[in-house]
């Protein structure tokens, strides 16, 4: 299975900014499906981590009201090329995925 997320980074002047795209349909469990007029029930993502080189440099929780297929982007200072960073997320389903790229 290919991974949900789309990531990418970028270094300038020491300051390096994060770029990032969760496929998810973020179902806030209000919206009435048309064809069997019952409520989509509510499916969207919760927790939201991302690691320098192991260390959490930012913690999101979210909730129903972010958008589908969110887009995420942050700037931190202290990286440098070919640092590892992780972002990883956990749905109210319990379902996750994370992705590790070097940081270019």
């Amino acid at each position: 299975m290919s991974s949900t997320i789309r990531l990418k980074t970028k270094i300038r002047d020491d300051i390096t900014t994060v770029r990032a795209i969760i496929r998810h349909p973020m179902e806030t469990g209000f919206r009435i499906d048309n064809a069997t007029n019952a409520l989509v029930p509510a499916h969207y993502i919760n927790e939201v981590t991302v690691a320098h080189n192991g260390n959490i440099i930012m913690s999101c929780d979210w909730s129903r009201a972010v958008s589908k297929n969110p887009y995420l982007s942050f700037m931190f200072k202290g990286a440098k090329t070919g640092d590892k960073l992780e972002l990883r997320w956990r749905d109210n389903e319990n379902n996750t995925d994370s992705i590790t790229t070097r940081i270019t």
